[in-house]
C-alpha cells in the first residue's frame, strides 16, 4: 500500500517538477491510501491558490483512492507517535494511518525523511 501526503498530492496537482516522483504512487488506485485528513489539507491549499473547481477535481481523484477515515485507533496511535517524535498533529496521523495498513509514505515532507517506508524526495 501507498499513501501520498499532502505535500507530494500538492505537487502533483501544481505540476511542478517534483510531480513526476510521485506519479507512480498517485496512478496505481489500487494500493493508494488516501487520509481524509490528506484530502482537508489539500482541498484547503487549492481551494485558497487556484479556486474550488480546482479543488474539487483534484480531491474527486483521491476519492478513487481508498480512503481512510480517521478513526478511534488510528487516533490513538498517533497521539503515542506524536509524543515519542515530536511530530506535529497531521504528520503523527499520516504516519499512524500508514503503519495500520503497512503502506508506503510517499513525501516530501523532511519530518518523514528518518523513517523506515517512507520515500522521500527533497523539494526542488
Amino acid at each position: 500500500m501507498n499513501l501520498v501526503d499532502s505535500s507530494a498530492w500538492l505537487e502533483y496537482s501544481a505540476g511542478t517538477d517534483n510531480a513526476l516522483s510521485f506519479t507512480k504512487a498517485i496512478y496505481r488506485l489500487d494500493t493508494l491510501l488516501v487520509p481524509t485528513l490528506v484530502i482537508y489539507e489539500v482541498f484547503k491549499q487549492i481551494l485558497a491558490k487556484r479556486g474550488e473547481n480546482a479543488a474539487l477535481h483534484t480531491v474527486a481523484y483521491m476519492k478513487l483512492g481508498n480512503v481512510v477515515d480517521l478513526d478511534l485507533e488510528i487516533s490513538l496511535q498517533a497521539a503515542k507517535i506524536s509524543k515519542e517524535h515530536k511530530l506535529p498533529m497531521a504528520d503523527s496521523i499520516i504516519l499512524a494511518t500508514a503503519r495500520k495498513h503497512n503502506a508506503t509514505i510517499w513525501t516530501q515532507d523532511k519530518d518523514f525523511k528518518n523513517f523506515k517506508k517512507v520515500k522521500y524526495f527533497a523539494k526542488r
